[in-house]
């Protein structure tokens, strides 16, 4: 623990030396020992990591690691869906107020709807079916948001809209579960367990990689895709400054993944965030608030890793830490 502090002590440091001399001959030495060291502490994730990274207001260069790399996007593929369905409200397509009705067919393992709202007659708003989904990754309000919003192939043709290329959504969450687990048709949870009963090991493989998952190119992203996008989003190029607001607010709200990009910020940082976890895969991605009012757009995926997920959340935080201080201090 006591090296940790001293590490984080002595970056901020290095970067303020660093910046200290004449630009022209400061930022390409300022570039590689962030690099070097992001580089370093991605070894502690077991698997293949990928990083894009910069000021949402553009200032400073960029921090990259395997950026332009394929990567699962798991879960954070629900931020290219919310951009989809908030561009839908604001061209009058859809209302935030606006109720739509949640199914018993559609109902998918999660922690709050199919966990809770057991009996047939639910119906939520977009508003609460985008919050459900964006702080709490529920699967079965982000299957419903999919249906609303024309399925799979709108989501990609809104991000195509947005210049990028490097990112596809091919799957809702109920398919992209039954591949991944190789499961028959019907209810998923009832799918689930007659899969466990026959395999036993079954139960595990959700925290294990599996290659042929992390070889398929469907709903996949590069980081710099997604930070990209994300950067349009938060900086109000993709959306209505009402839509970028709810957004924002939505995602500062995030309860999930909080040993990952807020796991070793400061107090009073504020973390506007998405995760994504599947297999081998740990990702978080969003935007990371600096004191001087504007954000460092981070996009942090890890694929193609057997080591304990805790492990890959602390390596996430560690390069989040990092990269935060480097465009604080350098920058």
């Amino acid at each position: 623990m006591k090296r940790n502090a001293m590490r984080w002590l002595c970056l901020p440091l290095v970067f303020t030396a660093l910046s200290a001399g004449e630009p022209a001959a400061a930022a390409p030495a300022t570039t590689k020992i962030v690099d070097s060291e992001v580089a370093r502490l991605s070894a502690g994730a077991g698997g293949v990591v990928g990083i894009a990274a910069w000021r949402l207001d553009g200032k400073g260069a960029r921090v990259l690691l395997n950026a332009d790399a394929a990567f699962p996007m798991a879960s954070t593929y629900k931020v290219p869906l919310a951009g989809k369905i908030l561009d839908m409200v604001d061209k009058g397509e859809l209302r935030l107020d606006q109720m739509l009705d949640v199914p018993q067919a559609m109902m998918s393992p999660s922690e709050v709807i199919a966990d809770r709202f057991i009996h047939p007659g639910v119906s939520l708003s977009v508003h609460n079916l985008l919050e459900l989904m964006l702080t709490q990754s529920d699967n079965t309000a982000t299957d419903v948001l999919m249906k609303a919003a024309g399925g799979p192939a709108a989501v990609t043709a809104w991000v195509r809209a947005q210049g990028v290329d490097a990112m596809r959504v091919d799957r809702d969450t109920n398919r992209l579960l039954r591949d991944f687990f190789r499961l028959g048709e019907g209810p998923l949870e009832a799918a689930f367990e007659t899969a466990a009963k026959a395999d036993p090991s079954l139960a595990t493989k959700g925290a294990l990689p599996d290659a042929a998952f992390d070889a398929d190119p469907r709903d996949t992203a590069s980081p710099a895709a997604m930070a990209t996008l994300l950067t349009r989003m938060f900086a109000g190029k993709a959306l209505s400054p009402e839509s970028t607001k709810a957004f924002t607010a939505i995602m500062e709200r995030c309860r999930t993944g909080t040993a990952r990009l807020p796991g070793q910020m400061p107090p009073g940082t504020t973390v506007a965030h998405k995760t994504g976890t599947i297999g081998g895969t740990v990702n978080d991605v969003g935007m990371v608030s600096l004191p001087d009012g504007t954000g460092v757009v981070i996009a942090a995926y890890v694929k193609a890793s057997a080591a304990p997920v805790a492990d890959r959340e602390r390596a996430i935080a560690e390069i989040a830490r990092t990269v935060r201080d480097y465009f604080l201090f350098a920058n």
